[in-house]
């Protein structure tokens, strides 16, 4: 299973925090993201689930305009609802993109990766691409990138 952390792009300032839009940055930064995303992952392989900000939402649309929508990866979530979300690591043999918020996305990471909850930064509107593998009987996880729309 490979599954994409992805933090919301840059967003407006101020009002209710799930009604927040993209600024103009930020839906250039979900462009050139899923972009990325989009030339590593055949259309249709993968599954989108966002939260219910409105940012989250907007973000995730650039990559597919079918995505779920799932309260449990609002921001002030816990890491554990992200991996419950994802089924991780019960699921196998797909793609899931988790668009969500930091410091949950940096939490989830740190869970996968150094197994136990860190405060791992993640900037705007970039992503983590994690995969569970079964090597020789052996469950192994794989930080296969970390990237950011001002890399692309």
């Amino acid at each position: 299973m490979d599954l994409i952390l992805w933090r919301h792009a840059e967003a407006e300032e101020g009002g209710d925090d799930l009604l927040r839009p993209l600024s103009s940055k930020g839906r250039k930064q979900a462009e050139k993201m899923a972009a990325w995303l989009g030339k590593r992952f055949a259309d249709g392989a993968i599954t989108v689930i966002a939260s219910e900000a409105l940012r989250s939402q907007e973000t995730a649309k650039a990559l597919s305009k079918q995505f779920k929508i799932d309260a449990r990866l609002n921001p002030g979530s816990k890491a554990s609802a992200y991996l419950e979300v994802s089924n991780w690591p019960r699921e196998t043999g797909k793609v899931l993109v988790l668009v969500g918020h930091q410091p949950e996305i940096g939490r989830v990471a740190a869970v996968i990766l150094a197994y136990k909850e860190l405060d791992w930064e993640l900037r705007r509107g970039a992503c983590w691409c994690l995969q569970r593998r079964v090597k020789e009987g052996q469950i192994t996880y794989l930080l296969r990138a970390v990237m950011s729309p001002d890399l692309l």
